[in-house]
């Protein structure tokens, strides 16, 4: 088990607390707060049951931020995910977090 922190620029400011998706073998969970004081940056830590991976996660991580830069803690409990994978719960995350609920 491996512990990651990463830390990328971010302007955008989360409207809610999100949870999706599990940690099961090949899938992987994302947790994401709205931060607590500046809303300058994203603080993501990783838990990978898969050592020695960190060059891949930093790339898959920058590129998401390039393109969302939301703000907030994140956390990412992975179990084996593939970067496709990956990218899919980052982006249902960024999307659960921004989008208006509907009743």
């Amino acid at each position: 088990m491996q512990t990651l922190h990463y830390r990328f620029p971010a302007d955008r400011v989360p409207e809610r607390p999100v949870h999706t998706g599990a940690v099961a073998s090949g899938d992987l969970e994302v947790l994401l707060a709205p931060p607590t004081a500046d809303a300058d940056h994203a603080d993501v830590r990783v838990r990978t049951s898969v050592d020695g991976f960190d060059t891949v996660w930093h790339e898959a991580l920058k590129r998401f931020f390039a393109r969302v830069p939301l703000a907030g803690d994140w956390q990412v409990n992975d179990s084996g995910a593939t970067p496709g994978v990956v990218a899919l719960r980052l982006h249902q995350a960024a999307e659960a977090a921004t989008v208006e609920e509907r009743p």
